[in-house]
């Protein structure tokens, strides 16, 4: 009896307020928040066709455009210019398909998609880690994708199997550490078209000003100093030495200190910048 007199209702005759025998679910863990958000990032790869453009189309034109056109100019032949612009291709191509995913993740902040998860019992670091994660096919078809164009066109690695894999290895390190940059503005800057065109902005002048497309010997003396600051660059020539075998210590170690530098700088600013979004 209720203190009003009437006779108390089972709890099972409020489906909506309570359901005998069940107990609320527990909250996701921080790798299934993870998966989740990295499967949605490989979907998109079906149904969104700039990241599969990007991935596939985008390094067959750079490498049959560059080659064909400007390989004779630069070292006398097209064939000698792809045994050296080959690993530099593979690297501008992972670095162009890298921002794609921080410019995602910018939409979805700008659209209340970033809110919408936030209000979930999630771990809130899975939107980043997760999305990154699922970018590593991606980056494995874009660097697949060059590489078997170049050996059908005749680009020879010296460094044999091995030294195209352990590239292969470092170019998603670097990438994933490439990546970091590109979130930092995703994240710090509110309007997408803003934050497309800083980030292509600096694309540029990452990817022209480095020794992808020529030798940074052949420059001037103050523009090579330059060129050899961008992380870029050694990352082009770590992969080049990996891939014809002739990789010195210095280089695998100037290689690995750019991927150091860039997840230490950017992931630890993306990470307060996220966090304090979410306040």
């Amino acid at each position: 009896m209720t203190s009003s007199g009437t006779q108390a209702r089972p709890a099972a005759e409020f489906p909506g307020r309570s359901v005998p025998g069940m107990q609320r679910p527990p909250a996701p863990g921080a790798l299934f928040a993870c998966r989740t958000f990295a499967w949605r990032t490989l979907i998109k790869l079906k149904y969104v066709q700039d990241h599969l453009g990007t991935a596939v189309v985008f390094p067959v034109i750079l490498t049959l455009v560059f080659t064909y056109l400007l390989g004779g100019a630069i070292a006398g032949t097209p064939g000698d210019y792809l045994q050296f612009f080959l690993p530099g291709v593979i690297v501008l191509s992972l670095v162009a398909s890298s921002m794609m995913s921080a410019l995602t993740l910018n939409r979805d902040i700008a659209t209340g998609m970033f809110d919408r998860v936030r209000s979930t019992p999630i771990w809130q670091p899975a939107v980043l880690v997760g999305t990154m994660g699922g970018d590593i096919l991606r980056y494995a078809l874009t660097s697949a994708v060059p590489l078997a164009l170049g050996l059908l066109l005749g680009f020879r690695p010296d460094g044999g199997f091995a030294g195209v894999v352990l590239a292969l290895l470092y170019l998603q390190l670097f990438t994933f550490s490439v990546s970091w940059l590109w979130m930092f503005f995703a994240v710090l800057i509110p309007q997408p078209t803003a934050a497309a065109g800083v980030v292509n902005l600096f694309q540029f002048i990452l990817l022209f000003g480095s020794n992808i497309l020529a030798p940074a010997q052949t420059m001037p003396g103050w523009l090579e100093a330059v060129v050899k600051l961008n992380p870029v660059t050694h990352a082009a020539t770590t992969t080049r030495g990996l891939m014809h075998g002739d990789l010195s210590g210095g280089d695998l170690m100037a290689g690995l200190l750019a991927c150091a530098a860039l997840i230490v700088v950017f992931a630890t600013s993306t990470a307060l910048l996220y966090n304090r979004k979410q306040r």
